[in-house]
C-alpha cells in the first residue's frame, strides 16, 4: 500500500495534538462564556486564556483580539470597519479580500514579476485621491509564499492619513509576526493555518475602532455578536502556544531540496518568486503542458497531496490570478502547482514526490509499451 504524503499545509495544517486535547477538554465542559455562574465563568476563562496567548504571540493587547469564525470573516470585518474610507488592495490578495474589495470599487495596486507589490504604484494610488483610504496588503501570499513589504506600506499609508490592514493568515506559525513591527492597524489570523481546528480565527487591532458585521449580543466587546466557539478558541490558544519557529529551518531546507531537484530534472520549470523572500515552506511552480487540475489528480492517485493555487474555491481548480498578476501567460497560470510543507514532512516525502512527478511528466511513449 502506498504511503500518503501531505504537502498542502497552506490549505490547512494538521491539527496539533495540543489543540485537539484543548478542544476535547472544552467540549467536555459546559457553559456559555456570557453566563455569570460558575460554568459560564469557566468557559470564559478558557476563552480569555486563549486570547492572552494569541495577543502575546503577535505583540498585541488582549482586549484588541476579536475572535471570529476564521480568516474570511476577519478580513470582511476589517474591510467593513473602513467607514467612509476608500479601499486600496494589491492584485494578489486572497479572494476573501479581493472579491469584496473589487465589488466595492477598490483601487488595485500592481505587483512585479516576483509577486511583490509595486510600491510606486501603491503610492500613486494614495496620492491620486484626497479621500482617506484603507490599504489591505497580505503579509505572505498563499500561493507563492512571497512576502510583502507590509511595514513600508504601513509607513506610506500613515503618511497619507490611511489605515493598513494586513492579512497574515499564511504567515503566523511560519515566520515571526508582530503587529507593531508591521505597523498594521488591523491584522487577520486564521487558526487552521497553524494547527488549530478549522472555523476559528481573529481580527487583531492596534486599538483602531472596528465596526461590527454581526449585531445582537455584546460579545467580543460588542464587535462580533454571537456566542463564541469556546472549544475552537481553546484549540487556537493551544496551537498558537505550541508554535515553534525553530522548525522553519528544516522546513526551508526540504523546500529548497525539492526546488533544486525539480530544476535539475527539468531546467524549464518556472519557480514563482524564486529570487525574493518567501515563506520557508512554500514552493509554487509551473512545468507547462498538463493543466494543474490534471497534475493535482495524478499526484493524488500517487498518494501525494498538493494544490493548484488557493484551496478556498469549493474544490474548483482555475488559473491562478496571482500568477497572472505577476505577468505570466495563461499557460503558466493554468499549470501552476503549490507545494507547501510543514513540521512532519521528511526527506522521504521529497523522494516520494520526485518519483511520482517523474512518472507523471515522462513522455507517454515511455509509459505505454506497444502490444507484442
Amino acid at each position: 500500500m502506498q504511503r500518503a504524503v501531505y504537502m498542502d499545509w497552506n490549505a490547512t495544517a494538521p491539527v496539533r495534538p495540543e489543540a485537539a486535547r484543548a478542544v476535547m477538554s472544552a467540549l467536555e465542559a459546559c457553559g456559555n462564556p456570557s453566563s455569570v455562574h460558575g460554568f459560564g465563568r469557566n468557559a470564559r476563562k478558557l476563552m480569555e486564556e486563549a486570547r492572552v496567548k494569541l495577543a502575546s504571540r503577535v505583540g498585541a493587547k488582549m482586549e484588541n483580539v476579536i475572535f471570529t469564525s476564521g480568516g474570511t470573516e476577519a478580513n470582511m470585518l476589517a474591510l467593513a470597519s473602513r467607514g467612509a474610507r476608500r479601499l486600496v488592495v494589491s492584485a494578489i490578495e486572497h479572494d476573501s479580500v479581493l472579491k469584496p474589495a473589487i465589488a466595492a470599487g477598490a483601487a488595485v495596486a500592481k505587483v512585479d514579476s516576483h509577486g511583490v507589490v509595486n510600491r510606486d504604484h501603491l503610492r500613486s494610488l494614495l496620492k491620486q485621491d484626497a479621500r482617506p483610504a484603507l490599504i489591505s496588503l497580505m503579509l505572505a501570499n498563499n500561493e507563492t509564499g512571497v512576502l510583502q513589504p507590509v511595514a513600508d506600506a504601513a509607513e506610506m499609508a500613515h503618511a497619507h492619513g490611511a489605515l493598513l490592514h494586513c492579512d497574515a493568515a499564511q504567515a503566523l506559525g511560519r515566520i515571526n509576526v508582530q503587529i507593531s513591527d508591521l505597523g498594521a492597524d488591523l491584522l487577520t489570523v486564521s487558526g487552521h493555518k497553524f494547527g488549530a481546528p478549522q472555523g476559528v480565527g481573529a481580527l487583531i487591532t492596534n486599538g483602531t475602532p472596528v465596526s461590527a458585521l454581526l449585531l445582537g449580543g455584546g460579545q467580543e466587546r460588542s464587535r462580533r455578536a454571537g456566542t463564541e466557539n469556546v472549544p475552537a478558541i481553546a484549540g487556537l490558544g493551544a496551537a498558537v502556544a505550541a508554535i515553534d519557529l525553530a522548525a522553519s529551518a528544516n522546513i526551508a531546507r526540504l523546500r529548497e531540496a525539492l526546488e533544486r531537484r525539480l530544476l535539475d530534472w527539468d531546467p524549464a520549470v518556472t519557480v514563482f518568486g524564486r529570487d525574493v523572500a518567501r515563506l520557508p515552506n512554500t514552493l509554487c511552480f509551473a512545468a507547462g503542458g498538463k493543466p494543474a487540475e490534471t497534475l493535482v489528480m495524478a499526484l493524488d492517485l500517487a498518494g501525494i497531496a498538493v494544490s493548484a493555487g488557493s484551496a478556498c474555491s469549493s474544490g474548483k481548480v482555475r488559473p491562478s490570478h496571482v500568477v497572472t498578476a505577476m505577468g505570466f501567460d495563461a499557460t503558466q497560470a493554468a499549470t501552476a502547482l503549490r507545494v507547501s510543507l510543514g513540521e512532519t514532512n521528511t526527506e522521504s516525502d521529497i523522494d516520494a514526490f520526485m518519483a511520482a512527478w517523474k512518472r507523471i511528466q515522462a513522455p507517454v511513449a515511455t509509459q505505454i509499451q506497444p502490444a507484442a
